[in-house]
């Protein structure tokens, strides 16, 4: 079937026609055009029709971050139902965990990695959004006071970090408002059942901790930092870092009974957003963290004290100047929500 142009920009033909006879008269710069011409035209449009051909057969595809040639690679998490949190014998749980409850989750993709710090930097320095605005829908993140990053790495694939659930919901709704495709946090459910990927062991690759080290960056081997995402092995369904690395936020406000509170056979559960900013639900674990703390079922809350040497008054709705080892992963549902939808959920969580 023949796709129809995108609005604004014709077919590929035209284009193509447009670009020879702008090179007659500009031949020095052939090159230099043809580069631009792909990276701001076609690639855009080519991702767009790759991630729809992976909708149509739900695999994995990559994307570009908007106004970037950084890719992104989203894995495809197909719908299941799994039992979410930790036997009474596990070996290190904690009473939140548990009891057991049968869930279903419906289908999604997720990203491979954690959201690198150079994929949130497209957003960051993104100077056609605004910055740290109180009235626009999108903006970017005011400046860190600090290097918030200690040290540990930045570019060239190194995990974002020491931010808060609102920055890394704000990243997802500037990638929707640059492309129309909706991402967001994962829910404490779909992010236990993508780490899972089909085990019920304590950790994804089984119950000995000594293979840990082939998996995940935690205290034992980190080297008290944290280190570039996909060095690892991944689990079952190509997932890097699940485990140790950074922790990671989910779309769940904390609720300590959570598990005793959900009635079994529940599908897509999750605890609606409030108003209080603590505590938010975090799940895998971090570099500085024990092997006994990486276990799948292990959940994480976050806590005023993340911020404690903030000195703004009030504290920075984005940086986390106490949580070095906290990051993101986003997902995408397989099926899109509405835009009216989407709209209401940002609003939802990030107020406007």
């Amino acid at each position: 079937m023949q796709q129809k142009a995108l609005p604004g920009i014709g077919n590929s033909r035209n284009n193509n026609h447009f670009l020879n006879l702008f090179l007659i008269f500009q031949p020095r710069t052939k090159t230099l055009l043809k580069k631009l011409f792909i990276i701001l035209i076609l690639a855009p449009w080519n991702d767009l029709a790759h991630a729809q051909d992976s909708v149509k057969v739900f695999s994995a595809y990559q994307f570009n971050i908007p106004g970037s040639t950084i890719q992104c690679k989203m894995m495809p998490v197909n719908r299941g139902t799994f039992l979410m949190g930790s036997s009474t014998d596990e070996k290190g749980r904690e009473a939140d965990e548990g009891p057991q409850r049968t869930v279903s989750v419906s289908a999604f993709w997720m990203g491979a990695f954690e959201v690198s710090r150079d994929e949130f930097d497209v957003f960051y320095k993104d100077e056609t959004t605004s910055a740290n605005s109180d009235v626009d829908a999108v903006t970017r993140p005011s400046p860190q006071y600090v290097d918030l990053s200690w040290g540990m790495g930045k570019e060239g694939g190194y995990p974002v970090n020491s931010l808060s659930q609102y920055a890394a919901l704000m990243y997802c709704r500037w990638i929707y408002d640059k492309t129309g495709v909706f991402y967001r946090l994962p829910t404490e459910a779909e992010w236990e059942y993508a780490c899972r990927a089909g085990t019920t062991s304590r950790y994804y690759f089984g119950d000995d901790e000594q293979q840990l080290d082939k998996y995940a960056w935690y205290k034992n081997n980190s080297d008290n930092k944290f280190q570039r995402s996909g060095l690892k092995q991944p689990n079952a369904w190509g997932l890097y870092d699940m485990l140790g690395n950074v922790c990671e936020w989910t779309l769940d406000h904390y609720e300590e009974k959570r598990m005793e509170n959900m009635a079994d056979k529940t599908e897509n559960p999750f605890v609606a957003p409030i108003k209080a900013k603590y505590p938010k639900a975090l799940r895998g674990g971090g570099y500085t963290d024990e092997a006994i703390q990486l276990r799948c079922a292990r959940r994480f809350k976050s806590d005023p004290l993340w911020n404690r040497r903030d000195p703004q008054i009030p504290k920075s709705k984005w940086w986390l100047t106490d949580a070095p080892s906290v990051g993101f992963r986003i997902i995408r549902p397989r099926e899109q929500p509405t835009a009216e939808k989407i709209n209401e959920f940002y609003k939802q969580y990030l107020g406007n």
